[in-house]
């Protein structure tokens, strides 16, 4: 099995004839991701890489069964975006674009709530179910299909982290880039939930990063609900307060956001955390008895 997608989800990508859209809506349709549709404006009854493209979101769901929405829209209209495809009946939306503000943020998040939409994002490099549906702009190749989940708020972390791993044999169930901004969709605990209840997942890589109290949450989520091992890495361990790094979301205020604290939390939740991204995966091994 996997989280949120495989080879069955049907995915629309909004803003598919743009540069950045049309760029990685070919390497989605590379890998085999079932792209059903495009939606552009103005645009609609056109073809793009052989993917039929409408003028909305709801005729493209309503014509192929869209069940998956990607975004590729400039900031400003990126939170428009994802309410058009919340409206139309998709059940998960990822949104690619950054720099959309919080504000916007802020007022869709109750909406989606509302509508039942997963949202990955904003600012996030997406996801993927190896060997069967990519969707974002994560590098393919260096992903195998295995027994392992990641969750992510650093991008390029993601990527070096999943290398490490898939050079050491320890494959996949899904990956998912959570993004780094303050305010977001899907996040750690409701991911570990999912992981959870994934029979094929037998154990979670967490990379958490300063700022905010996210991780905290998770490691008492960990401590009380989960059976499976997890293993983390916290990233900006050497950050000085009030400087935002990175990220929007990653920036110590008040006290509040340190790597030190958020270290602590995993401890005491018995969650090793790995002081270099290269030692995730013996700890992995470990905690499977490989």
């Amino acid at each position: 099995m996997s989280i949120l997608i495989n080879k069955d989800t049907k995915l629309v990508v909004q803003g598919i004839t743009g540069r950045d859209g049309g760029f990685h809506a070919q390497k989605m349709l590379d890998y085999g991701t079932n792209v059903v549709a495009g939606v552009s404006p103005g645009k609609g009854g056109q073809e793009v890489l052989g993917v039929p493209i409408f003028d909305t979101v709801e005729q493209a769901v309503k014509a192929t069964g869209a069940n998956a929405s990607v975004i590729f829209v400039p900031a400003p209209f990126a939170a428009d975006a994802i309410l058009e495809a919340s409206y139309a009946g998709a059940e998960l939306v990822i949104c690619i674009t950054e720099h959309v503000p919080v504000q916007d943020m802020i007022k869709v998040t109750p909406i989606l709530k509302k509508n039942g939409t997963k949202l990955i994002g904003p600012n996030c490099p997406g996801l993927i179910t190896p060997e069967e549906s990519l969707i974002g702009i994560l590098p393919s190749m260096i992903f195998k299909k295995g027994n392992i989940g990641l969750i992510s708020r650093s991008g390029t972390l993601t990527y070096e982290v999943v290398n490490m791993l898939t050079h050491e044999g320890l494959g996949q169930t899904t990956c998912v880039g959570i993004g780094g901004d303050p305010v977001a969709g899907l996040y750690f605990i409701d991911l570990l939930e999912m992981y959870e209840n994934d029979p094929e997942t037998d154990a979670v890589v967490l990379i958490g990063e300063i700022g905010g109290d996210a991780e905290e949450q998770a490691a008492t989520f960990i401590k009380e609900k989960m059976t499976k091992p997890v293993v983390a890495f916290i990233a900006g361990q050497t950050a000085p307060p009030g400087k935002r790094m990175g990220h929007a979301g990653a920036i110590i205020s008040s006290g509040s956001g340190t790597a030190e604290e958020k270290i602590k939390a995993f401890y005491s939740a018995g969650v090793p955390v790995a002081k270099e991204p290269s030692e995730i995966p013996g700890s992995i091994k470990e905690k499977l008895g490989l």
